[in-house]
């Protein structure tokens, strides 16, 4: 598969693109909502909300401007804080941007107000969540075209509201302007947030953008200035049309301004309007998420399948499928109360938005030397004030709103879900959290394997196989805690030899005081001569202290193995033509987690295998909680024959 994404979003598109990333609902169906909590301090509050999200557009644009790659905020939090760290923020933004794609649909289809039944709109629903994924993967040609539609869309309402709208406010609606306390803007300022979030959309298209370290900076920073300009006027318009004491009757206010300045024609114009204004908001981030899983599988924390880019539109395929069947299901589920999404996705772009401030402060200090043609000025209290600003807005809304702690535990709960994913994810990639995890668990493995006596019909199988094997070498890659190894050496006999292999330091001491216990237990050694060998690069080489095997065993371990290919190349080279192997594998577990890419089918292990020089057969075996992989294998000179 091509392994380059394509370079083809230029300044427009990637501006029409931040716009419909960070114009949120709050303007098409907010201003009711905190209109109640601050009244004609609304505009107050957008202006400062403004202020604070254009110096965090800078921040944004500063970061891409330094690490211009598709991972966005995974890959700028990975350069200031870390494998970990940067993972659980990775997991804050994917999260952050599949439920609020859904919640945006979700209005898009509501906003039509046509009287689809519920049906009706689940359908739509879903052939508008397919359809928006089948122009990102088509591609930069296709996506830059509906962006750039869309983005005019987005621009074209408002401004159709304001044009006319400015000619008829009633100053007298604006007085008095200090309707409520000051304070009160902080609870206003929490609902209307929404309306900025997405900064990060555009950072994970660095790597199909023409000269992303200017393009991209600079689009965030208009993006966010038209926004702000657009926003103010359209609120200003609002109250002078509504005033803000019968805003809550509307549920969407711009469709009644929208009948009262050009009569019915006009009310369906705009809420169509709205509607796909709704739709670029869900295509940006729809067309930008899917690099956030191909960087993560780049680095080995997601499936390695998800760095697959399509061969003819050079769009990361994978990614993009499984993004379509994430927001079918988050669909499914039903995400439908407006208030109660803002209040669980809000505290999660908290997380995200907080971790990226930080980053470009750490960053600068962690890496003054490093090329940036785009700087945030006043780095050092600048971040800081951003980030007192969410802490505030989160408190109010804690202080002001019942259930907003409820609220704010489900959210942080969600994002905490990452922890355990991470630990799984390096289990299944990192060498180093594999060996962790066995050299503590090696004796609770021993006791249990005493106690159930499991693996029995294994050993079986594999002894049947390997047939006579007396006085012959073993090479068992992955002795476990000697359970087989103390049959192998009675099977080769006196005039054997067995290699037992393990990267734990722990299994291997076991196996070395079983085979220990044995030999004081026997009167007459009559089993082989055994090495046993602690070897921590096991998962990328054989020993180079075997030299020869006549057969190969290993049980439960080529799963953990990092380059497959090489390992079954250097045990052609030290077998004999006509020699044996057999690998046991333990894989679908739960019946729910992936497996390794290349053990997930038959003919893609048997593939492997024959252009190593071995011919296999393989067998699966059904389990309650997982399957059982069998590979038999023998090698063979010349072309390699199908068993």
């Amino acid at each position: 598969m091509p392994d380059e994404l394509k370079r083809g979003y230029g300044y427009w598109t990637i501006l029409a693109l931040s716009i419909g990333a960070i114009m949120g609902t709050t303007l098409y169906f907010g201003t009711p909502i905190v209109a109640q909590y601050s009244g004609n301090l609304l505009i107050a509050a957008w202006i400062i909300l403004s202020i604070i999200a254009l110096y965090i557009a800078a921040c944004f644009g500063e970061l891409c401007a330094t690490f211009p790659k598709a991972g966005g905020a995974y890959e700028f939090s990975k350069q200031a804080y870390g494998r970990f760290f940067s993972f659980i923020i990775a997991w804050a933004a994917w999260l952050f941007g599949s439920i609020s794609t859904v919640v945006v649909i979700i209005a898009a289809v509501n906003s039509l107000n046509i009287g689809l039944s519920f049906l009706q709109s689940f359908l739509l629903s879903v052939g508008l969540i397919i359809a928006l994924n089948m122009v990102a993967y088509l591609g930069v040609q296709a996506s830059s075209y509906l962006l750039l539609l869309l983005g005019a869309i987005m621009i074209g309402i408002p401004v159709l509201i304001i044009a006319k709208g400015v000619t008829i406010i009633n100053p007298a609606y604006f007085q008095p302007f200090f309707t409520h306390h000051f304070s009160s803007i902080f609870i206003t300022l929490f609902f209307m947030a929404e309306a900025y979030f997405g900064w990060e959309a555009a950072t994970y298209l660095a790597e199909e953008t023409r000269n992303p370290t200017k393009v991209i900076p600079k689009a965030l920073m208009h993006a966010s200035l038209i926004i702000g300009i657009l926003g103010l006027l359209l609120i200003t318009v609002t109250l002078g049309i509504i005033p803000w004491q019968e805003l809550q009757l509307y549920a969407s206010p711009l469709s009644h301004i929208a009948n009262i300045l050009y009569g019915e024609t006009g009310k369906i114009i705009v809420q169509a309007g709205i509607f796909l204004a709704l739709i670029g908001t869900a295509a940006a981030t729809v067309f930008s998420t899917p690099r956030l899983l191909l960087a993560l599988a780049r680095d080995k924390l997601f499936l390695a399948r998800f760095q697959n880019l399509s061969s003819r539109f050079k769009t990361p395929a994978n990614a993009i499928i499984f993004q379509t069947v994430t927001l079918i299901l988050l669909l499914i589920l039903g995400f439908a109360n407006y208030i109660a999404l803002l209040e669980l996705l809000i505290p999660m772009a908290a997380v995200l938005y907080i971790s990226m401030l930080l980053a470009v402060f750490v960053l600068r200090k962690k890496m003054p030397d490093k090329a940036r043609e785009f700087k945030v000025p006043f780095i050092n209290t600048g971040p800081f004030i951003a980030i007192i600003f969410f802490i505030i807005i989160i408190a109010a809304w804690l202080m002001t709103s019942a259930g907003a702690g409820l609220s704010l535990q489900t959210s942080l709960s969600l994002i905490a879900l990452s922890i355990p994913l991470f630990l799984l994810v390096e289990f299944y990639y990192d060498p180093k959290a594999i060996t962790g995890f066995s050299d503590v668990f090696a004796y609770a493995t021993f006791i249990m394997q005493k106690i159930t006596g499991s693996g029995g019909s294994t050993r079986k199988k594999i002894i049947h196989f390997l047939d006579d094997i007396k006085g012959r070498t073993i090479l068992e890659y992955g002795c476990g805690v000697g359970t087989l190894t103390l049959k192998l050496i009675e099977e080769v006999g006196s005039r054997g030899r067995v290699y037992a292999v393990h990267f734990s330091k722990n299994y291997t001491k076991i196996t070395q005081k079983r085979i220990e216990a044995k030999e004081w237990q026997s009167d007459e050694w009559n089993y082989g001569k055994v090495q046993v060998i602690h070897d921590p690069q096991q998962l990328y080489r054989i020993h180079p202290s075997v030299g020869y095997a006549d057969a190969v065993v290993s049980v439960g371990l080529i799963g953990y193995v990092q380059d497959i290919s090489k390992v079954l190349k250097e045990l052609y080279a030290i077998m004999p033509a006509g020699g044996k192997l057999i690998f046991v594998e333990n894989t679908d577990y739960f019946h729910m987690l992936p497996n390794v890419e290349w053990l997930s089918d038959g003919e893609s292990i048997e593939r492997l295998f024959r252009k190593a020089g071995f011919a296999v057969k393989v067998k699966k075996e059904k389990g309650l909680l997982w399957n059982k992989i069998y590979v038999f294998g023998i090698k063979y000179t010349g072309e390699t024959p199908y068993v």
